[in-house]
């Protein structure tokens, strides 16, 4: 197969920053996809409905002339998120889901949950209403190894999370391991999840190549290639529960190559080509649609988009940068040919 043309595609998990950051980088999103489900941890955080829609009209101002792209807002959960909040998110159309932050488990997280038991009545107001939770989901208890923290999460949080609150609609986000495959699979129809590219593509050998590889490093970090290929196995499946999102997380690159390096891998670039090459190294490339365009859509309750997108097999090579606000970042194969390229 030396061409590909999918139904246009969704990206449920998309960091576009904001201000000059966000205009550098919006575009390469919006013109492979229709829609992106955007994260609200930005500083200071999107904590209410207001600021959700203000940060949507910001997010508007910068598409590109010409280009279709619907931004799906978030909220940011924190302890003291108020139902009240979740029924307004809910009535202004705009809000698609809330997303739960383990306190100091990523980037931007440190207003995040310090203990769930804290959002319960906000999760029943959830569960109610048929808001989605949006899981970043690791431990953050330091003696448990970085390696070990979203099984642990699943084992200790969202086991009996979910025995509480059955019916609430809940995406584990990015997931990186064999044991969030297996959880996701047994659960009810309410729970999915998405994987991102670079853990279809890489293990955890990726980040020491040579040396370190700072602009490898993400959380989850990349894990064992026997969970890399339960992802793979997953994604390729046909299964309903999982589908694209790339967590695509610009940074610049001296907030990268230093002392402590943030976590984030840009693949906006190149999303759907990095997707193609790794269904294809699985010989499903059939099952790429469904995965990009169908499965996350229908999970949301949103129609599918009517719009076309195609790749060709074509070699390009990757740019070594692209502008990032006053400064630039590093993308997923920097300087590095690819084999699939999108055309339209």
């Amino acid at each position: 197969m030396d061409r590909l043309t999918l139904r246009r595609p969704d990206d449920f998990h998309v960091h576009l920053r904001d201000g000059p950051g966000m205009a550098s980088v919006l575009a390469d999103t919006a013109r492979q996809f229709a829609r992106a489900i955007v994260m609200p941890n930005l500083k200071p955080p999107i904590r209410t409905t207001q600021l959700a829609l203000n940060y949507r009209e910001r997010i508007l101002g910068e598409v590109p002339d010409g280009v279709e792209f619907e931004p799906l807002m978030t909220l940011y959960l924190t302890d003291d998120t108020p139902p009240e909040e979740i029924a307004r998110a809910k009535l202004s159309g705009r809000v698609h889901g809330v997303k739960y932050y383990p306190a100091g488990a990523t980037t931007h997280s440190d207003a995040g949950v310090t203990r769930i038991s804290r959002c319960f009545h906000t999760l029943e107001k959830m569960e109610e209403v048929g808001m989605p939770l949006l899981v970043h989901g690791e431990s953050t208890d330091p003696m448990i190894d970085v390696f070990d923290r979203e099984k642990a999460f699943i084992e200790e949080i969202l086991g009996p999370l979910m025995e509480r609150f059955s019916q609430l609609k809940l995406v584990l986000e990015h997931i990186t391991t064999r044991d969030a495959v297996q959880y996701v699979e047994v659960t009810g129809a309410n729970v999915a999840a998405t994987i991102t590219a670079h853990h279809l593509l890489m293990n955890r050998n990726a980040l020491f190549a040579g040396g370190i590889r700072p602009h490898h490093y993400c959380l989850p970090v990349l894990k064992r290639e026997t969970h890399r290929r339960a992802l793979v196995k997953a994604a390729t499946s046909g299964n309903p529960k999982f589908f694209l999102g790339t967590d695509t997380a610009p940074h610049a690159r001296g907030a990268k190559e230093c002392e402590c390096g943030a976590a984030g891998i840009y693949t906006a670039h190149a999303a759907l080509e990095l997707y193609a090459e790794a269904f294809e190294a699985a010989d499903a490339l059939e099952k790429l649609e469904a995965f990009a365009s169908h499965h996350g859509a229908d999970f949301y309750g949103l129609p599918r988009n009517s719009g076309r997108v195609t790749l060709e097999k074509a070699q390009w090579e990757v740019p070594r940068e692209y502008p990032f606000g006053d400064s630039s970042v590093v993308p997923l194969r920097a300087g590095r040919t690819l084999g699939w390229r999108l055309v339209r």
